[in-house]
């Protein structure tokens, strides 16, 4: 009893200390989402250069999530999360001595370690949980996505008080700080690793596993948008409704916060429903909220028997943040179901499998950024953004159907004649 009981001291204690780390990497990672504001004024940059400087952290961020995904499974999440923050440290700070573009876009690179840290929390903390409760435990821990509303909270603060170069100062010391403590109140059990006769390259073979790949599709819009919309939603404010910074970015918290916080209601939904049901609730929420999102702000004429009449349709400021609420809430609940079906069907290769599935979710956010940028420099339309991931998230909806919903039908009138004779 006495075991069982500092066992499980030890696994919230390590579940704790984690999303603490995770929170503070992710606030780390998403810092261009703010600061991205002045720089962009300040280096005269256009929409396509301001998305690929916010998305070059999130770039080596999703590259580097397979290797920390198999390191972790290896080594051990402990000495591989807190390695990693310790690397983030001089990055954070070297930011605030940049100076032109390619400094910060050079310099983003590293900041985008910090983003590697979900790969790595994701099989520790999971480990250390029996599996009727790892969907809680991974959803816990993947709250720590709130990490991009306390950045839209804390730097515009900075920023006004201090100017931009203060974000990075202040964000460096706070991560040196989380280190220390994570590692005080972490803890390793050589029972979680691997076995060593397991090589790299038989990890790598899940890179083949269709359901693996089907995964990574669903995570690529519930984690891949949020980072991205998380980029984005500030100065889409600024531009859309002529907003002064720090009242943007409260409004776009509206959209972060629970797409973060929310992640543990989403593990503990997915543990009591199944993976299958939440996710797909989660696309269809997902998909009605894009619609009305793509609308772009429009007047049109139309000739009436008095003469023209002129009407607008559009959004509000008021009706956007809502929809944005509502789009944050079933990303966080789908970022939490699509990691329950990886715990239910690959326990033994949690690390592998999460890094994949994170490596694509964190390329949708790099490339989303981008794509948000040149959509609008072409088309000069702020909601084209929303438009293509309208797009996106059919495409998960079709493959979903067809191998999942299509399949239970089938076997379940193929199952009947057997059930009639029984």
């Amino acid at each position: 009893m006495e075991n069982d009981a500092s066992q499980l001291r030890k696994a919230w204690s390590v579940l704790i200390v984690s999303t603490l780390a995770f929170t503070v990497c992710f606030m780390i990672w998403m810092m261009f989402a703010v600061i991205g504001i002045p720089l962009k004024k300040d280096l005269g940059l256009n929409a396509t250069e301001f998305g690929l400087l916010t998305a070059m952290p999130v770039l080596s961020g999703s590259l580097i999530r397979v290797p920390l995904g198999i390191w972790t499974d290896r080594y051990g999440g402990r000495i591989v999360l807190a390695a990693l923050m310790a690397l983030c440290v001089p990055a954070v700070w070297l930011m605030a001595y940049a100076t032109a573009y390619w400094h910060f876009l050079l310099i983003g690179l590293f900041l985008g370690l910090a983003g590697g840290s979900f790969s790595v929390g994701t099989p520790y903390v999971a480990r250390w949980f029996p599996r009727e409760r790892q969907g809680m435990a991974m959803g816990v821990f993947g709250a720590g996505n709130s990490g991009a509303a306390v950045n839209k909270f804390l730097a515009p603060a900075l920023v006004v008080a201090y100017g931009w170069t203060m974000v990075p100062k202040v964000y460096a010391a706070i991560l040196l700080g989380t280190l220390i403590v994570f590692w005080m109140f972490s803890y390793s059990d050589p029972k979680h690793l691997v076995p060593s006769h397991v090589k790299f390259s038989d990890q790598l073979k899940m890179l083949k596993d269709p359901n693996v790949l089907k995964y990574s599709q669903y995570y690529s819009i519930v984690f891949g948008g949020y980072v991205a919309m998380s980029l984005w939603m500030v100065q889409y404010y600024v531009g859309e409704f002529g907003l002064d910074i720090r009242v943007a970015a409260m409004l776009a918290a509206a959209f972060s916060l629970p797409g973060g916080v929310l992640r543990a209601v989403g593990g503990v939904l997915s543990d009591k429903y199944g993976a299958h049901k939440v996710t797909w609730w989660v696309m269809w929420v997902s998909w009605i909220c894009l619609f009305l999102l793509s609308y772009p702000q429009t007047d049109f004429t139309i000739m009436t028997v008095n003469g023209p009449k002129t009407f607008h349709i559009g959004l509000n400021v008021y009706l956007f943040t809502a929809l944005m609420f509502i789009l944050g809430v079933a990303f966080a609940f789908g970022k939490a179901s699509v990691f329950k079906y990886i715990s239910d069907e690959y326990p033994q290769n949690i690390g592998t499998v999460s890094g994949i599935v994170g490596l694509a979710g964190g390329l949708g956010g790099f490339v989303l950024p981008i794509m948000f940028g040149v959509l609008m420099d072409l088309t000069g339309i702020r909601s084209s953004a929303f438009m293509l991931m309208y797009g996106v998230v059919w495409v998960s909806l079709i493959w979903m159907y067809w191998t999942e919903v299509r399949q239970t039908e089938v076997m379940g009138r193929n199952a009947k004649p057997f059930a009639l004779h029984g």
